[in-house]
């Protein structure tokens, strides 16, 4: 159940990232950078879905989870130069925070089964 809501999050997040960027005015490298690392995060999750091993998972979660805290740092980046209003941000910098924190507590699941052998 959880994978799939952090899925379902994933996504929500790479096409509302994708949205917000067809909305406002926001430089070029900026936009690839926010669409390319959001949309990472949905592309890791995804392939995790049907993992070679247990380790796999565990990288392909990790790398969403480092491609999540791209994400807010581009939407803090994207605030901070005046984009986006403050609503805006929080609601984009909360949903990558729920993304995170599912993603770090999958990791340590995923770490003691492994340990466990």
């Amino acid at each position: 159940m959880a994978k799939n809501l952090l899925l379902e999050y994933s996504e929500k997040l790479a096409c509302e990232i994708a949205a917000l960027c067809n909305e406002h005015k926001i430089d070029s490298n900026t936009v690839y950078q926010i669409k390319k690392s959001s949309s990472s995060v949905f592309a890791n999750i995804s392939e995790a879905q049907y993992p070679q091993s247990l380790a796999d998972m565990l990288s392909k979660f990790e790398i969403a989870r480092k491609e999540c805290m791209e994400t807010e740092s581009w939407l803090k980046l994207i605030f901070s130069s005046g984009c986006i209003d403050e609503r805006t941000f929080k609601k984009h910098r909360n949903l990558c925070g729920r993304i995170r924190r599912m993603l770090t507590s999958s990791c340590i699941t995923i770490e003691n089964k492994i340990k466990q052998g």
